[in-house]
């Protein structure tokens, strides 16, 4: 007999963007983060009215703020407490979806670069050579690849509450082709990081091989 549907309560929003917010700033306050304080400013305003894909079964207006912010709470949470790490986390979607360009951003140039590095370029062509060519740039950079390696554990542990079927399997599948290399990449490159990138990859791969299990057993 096929066991009945349970009755949960399917929630997106797993944190307040408002105390994460308000925890971040703390942060920054007693930490003389000053890049980080800026950016919480700056994305907030930029990201106004901007939402999350909706959940297509609680059709909740998700705020796009919550993820920076989440990322930024998971990355201090970690260890990571470097000024432009924390800021580049605030900011990396900014200019891919806010159209503010790089170089344009009033923060410092490791910031810039990073932020830039993580940006899709207005002509990103959806091909293998286009996403290897966009992974290896990344790569060069210690800050971009903490960031984009932390981006894409945010969006994998929720992408079952908004992404297709098919979706899914391509994000799965890009993130074992370039998330994984990147990671283990910076585990010989950036020793600095080697807690954040262990916790990191634990998380990815736990939710990727129960994702990976539940579409094998359809």
């Amino acid at each position: 007999m096929d066991s009945e549907k349970p009755s949960w309560i399917l929630n997106e929003k797993i944190f307040s963007e408002d105390h994460m917010f308000t925890r971040l700033m703390g942060y920054a306050l007693e930490e003389n983060l000053s890049e980080t304080y800026q950016a919480l400013y700056y994305a907030r305003d930029k990201h106004e009215g901007q939402e999350r894909k909706k959940n297509p079964i609680t059709q909740d207006d998700i705020p796009y703020i919550t993820h920076p912010l989440m990322m930024a709470c998971h990355a201090h949470a970690m260890g990571i407490k470097d000024d432009q790490v924390l800021a580049t986390i605030l900011l990396h979607d900014v200019c891919e979806d806010c159209g503010v360009k790089p170089e344009k951003l009033p923060f410092s140039a490791p910031v810039k670069r990073a932020v830039a590095l993580l940006t899709k370029p207005d002509d990103f062509s959806d091909t293998e050579e286009a996403r290897k060519r966009y992974f290896d740039g990344i790569a060069t950079n210690s800050t971009a690849s903490i960031v984009k390696a932390l981006d894409r554990c945010n969006n994998v542990c929720l992408m079952s509450l908004a992404f297709s079927k098919e979706k899914i399997i391509e994000y799965v599948e890009e993130t074992q082709d370039y998330v994984y290399p990147l990671l283990e990449k910076m585990k010989y490159d950036n020793p600095e990081y080697n807690d954040a990138v262990f916790l990191i990859k634990y998380q990815l791969r736990s939710a990727i091989e129960t994702i990976k299990a539940f579409i094998l057993k359809e």
